[in-house]
């Protein structure tokens, strides 16, 4: 969330950046709430000043006329804030629809073709020979079932059955050792389940409410990542400076209703209602966050190159980027059965943005006022187009796929 001071002080800036990321924004709206709601809250003050100086007149007079002008002036104070509250309340709801501003480095465009290729590693692998989906490898192997699962839940879900069930599961190992171990990041096992609190505090919601499964009659949803819950451990908490960075690595279920998704990436592993990631989040400061941003996305790209993935990192234009996200990169694997690349980990950083909307604060030393922290996160990495990548890049001839070194015992 933007703060009404930020707003109030670069309107200009705040249009442009909705304007740019092709979000609609209240701004005007905000701007003459924000004035009337001031407007109450002073008129409320100077009654009660004005209350203040009578009383003192009244306790020396004890005149009845002064007691019923008081009791006036009570009620007209406590109708001005009445007001007020109400104001606020319908400017906090407007508020949580202003996306976040932008880095000056963030390219400018409005689709994914604006997108720049900030950097790649590796090569796209030689194999010699026509290459197969990874579905059509995963079924002919008998590890992955696509038909089953849609008579079990629907369709966009998938079993992994023997080798591949094992093969998420080094995964999720291997990655969760390598970031533990020699990242600096500690494991947290996170719920599944959080209130609307926390998909708020994220910027989950209202927005993006149709992308989220949420519980019949309860205050619950599923998560879209462990990004919602590990960000919100420290919802409503003021944290010592210095203790930040503090850095998390989750592995979880995410649930999404790829709600707008619909005709696309229909077969294989690729977009689905229920997958596996892991997820790494920083909590930091405005001075380090920007630096921890890229640490963490190099982070994500070393797993990548350890897994001997051809990969590209795109910095996303504006158009492309999020609502809350003040700059992004995405890491993107190469697929060769399906010839193209497949995002496997989004890393972004928000500023303030997020812990503004959960009131996580920090404070640099003794004494001093509390600050709103830095939120960063990015998948370390998505497990199903991982996956996808490790079965296409590493397939032989005879329809059988090696398993990478870094996976081996």
């Amino acid at each position: 969330m933007l703060s009404l001071e930020f707003i109030r002080k670069n309107p200009d800036e705040v249009r442009r950046a909705a304007q740019l990321k092709g979000e609609p924004a209240p701004i005007d709206d905000i701007l003459r709430l924000d004035a009337k709601w001031r407007s109450h809250q002073h008129k409320a003050e100077s009654i009660k000043s004005e209350q203040n100086e009578l009383s003192k007149e009244f306790a020396r007079t004890r005149d009845e006329a002064l007691k019923e002008r008081l009791r006036q002036m009570a009620d007209n104070a406590k109708s001005e804030l009445s007001v007020a509250d109400a104001v606020k309340r319908e400017l906090d709801h407007l508020l949580l629809q202003v996306p976040n501003v932008f880095h000056e480095s963030v390219p400018i465009g409005e689709t994914e073709a604006d997108n720049v290729v900030a950097r790649e590693w590796g090569s796209k692998p030689e194999l010699g020979f026509p290459p197969r989906t990874h579905y059509d490898l995963g079924e002919a192997l008998g590890i992955m079932d696509f038909e089953r699962a849609a008579r079990v839940s629907g369709s966009r879900f998938a079993f992994l059955i023997g080798e591949g069930a094992r093969l998420e599961r080094a995964l999720v190992q291997f990655m969760l050792d390598v970031h533990t171990r020699e990242h600096g990041y500690t494991e947290v096992w996170s719920p599944m389940l959080v209130n609307s609190a926390s998909m708020v505090g994220t910027a989950n919601l209202p927005k993006f409410a149709d992308a989220a499964f949420k519980v019949e009659s309860r205050d619950l949803w599923l998560i879209p990542t462990a990004e919602v819950s590990v960000t919100n451990l420290h919802r409503e908490e003021i944290l010592d400076g210095e203790r930040l960075p503090l850095r998390y690595v989750a592995y979880a279920p995410s649930w999404r209703t790829e709600a707008g998704a619909a005709g696309k990436d229909t077969r294989g592993f690729i977009r689905l209602h229920q997958f596996s990631k892991v997820e790494l989040v920083k909590v930091t400061t405005a001075e380090t966050s920007l630096d921890e941003f890229e640490m963490l996305t190099r982070d994500a790209e070393d797993i990548l190159q350890r897994l001997g993935l051809h990969y590209r990192v795109l910095s996303m234009c504006t158009g492309d980027m999020g609502f809350a996200q003040y700059k992004k990169y995405d890491l993107e694997a190469w697929a060769p059965g399906l010839d193209r690349y497949l995002e496997v980990s989004s890393c972004s950083t928000f500023n303030d943005f997020q812990a503004m909307r959960a009131n996580i604060r920090y404070r640099a030393g003794r004494g001093t006022p509390p600050r709103f922290a830095h939120t960063i996160n990015g998948s370390g990495l998505a497990l199903p187009r991982t996956i996808d990548a490790i079965m296409e890049t590493n397939q032989r001839s005879d329809g059988m796929v090696s398993v990478p070194d870094a996976l081996k015992p």
